[in-house]
């Protein structure tokens, strides 16, 4: 039996990575390679991760490997933050099939997307979410893309929706930062949000939202961290310098190639390879030199923590 109480009781907040996934020259999965790089974020001072999300490519996984990688992540994590893992399937039934697998890893919660290529309708997709939530006994976060995905969660749908206690969390990214207040209008504190858009953060922090699930985290995330504990701090001038230097970054995590830029990031850091999985390839040619200019400025102008005090 689901404990309601315990699932009502839980809080996830502050800045989340949605990982990446490292692969090994011949595409396998390189798991020693991927906890590395969360022990770099950990050291960072992230407070959770989200595994296999879009940037850890998670429909370019078979299920058993993306078990395999969270039961990994579970062992080596050993329950300092909360580990998440995205729901990304192309029917209702396999996701209600991978979520209760996923369940029995240990993981913490999941992040259930709609369900991928068929586009729902309204009433679809609140039977896909509810289905899902019926499928394990572990808290949600939604995360809503229709820029990405093309379904759009409405805030009146997430008041339908707010009886399902397992419906802990929105990740919002419709990039539309309005969303936040009518959220908050509509549903007050019934859900924990999360910004899930990068270089929007700053307006969604203002609004008042108690996460962010970010891409370029996965290279940077001691300022990351400097900007949401500058705004915890309400040092508002020094967090939008920050995040001034950092927005030619963090528009990166929007664009149709966010995975091979990021990848190519964590790779420039230090952290890991910008290896992807087919049909993603490796970008070459003017693309490449004009994003890994913009890395590189960013790693050669980064903000210095020691002097904000942090």
């Amino acid at each position: 039996m689901t404990d309601q109480n315990s699932i009502s009781q839980n809080k996830w907040s502050g800045v989340f990575p949605a990982t990446t996934t490292q692969f090994k020259e011949n595409g396998s999965l390189d798991i020693p390679a991927t906890m590395k790089h969360l022990d770099v974020m950990l050291e960072g001072g992230v407070h959770g991760f989200v595994m296999l999300g879009t940037v850890g490519e998670n429909c370019s996984h078979e299920t058993s490997e993306k078990l395999e990688l969270l039961q990994a992540t579970v062992e080596h994590i050993q329950g300092r933050v909360p580990i998440l893992s995205g729901v990304a399937e192309y029917t209702t039934d396999q996701a209600c099939r991978y979520a209760a697998a996923a369940e029995k890893t240990g993981i913490d919660g999941l992040m259930v997307l709609p369900a991928m290529v068929y586009k729902t309708d309204e009433r679809e997709t609140v039977a896909h979410f509810r289905t899902v939530a019926g499928a394990s006994d572990l808290p949600i976060m939604i995360y809503n893309n229709p820029v990405s995905y093309g379904v759009d969660i409405k805030p009146e749908t997430f008041v339908e929706l707010a009886d399902e206690p397992k419906f802990t969390t929105i990740k919002e990214s419709s990039e539309d930062p309005r969303r936040i207040t009518e959220l908050r209008n509509l549903c007050g504190d019934r859900y924990q949000l999360f910004a899930g858009v990068d270089d929007l953060v700053l307006e969604s922090l203002v609004l008042g939202i108690d996460g962010w699930v970010s891409g370029l985290v996965n290279a940077f995330p001691v300022e990351n961290r400097l900007i949401w504990d500058l705004v915890l701090a309400n040092r508002w001038q020094e967090a939008r310098n920050v995040y001034r230097w950092y927005t030619p970054l963090l528009k990166l995590d929007t664009l149709p190639k966010l995975v091979q830029y990021i990848k190519l990031a964590v790779q420039e850091c230090g952290y890991g390879s910008e290896l992807t999985r087919a049909p993603r390839l490796v970008i070459e040619g003017a693309e490449r030199e004009e994003v890994l200019a913009i890395i590189r400025k960013g790693i050669e102008t980064r903000p210095n923590p020691a002097d904000f005090g942090m």
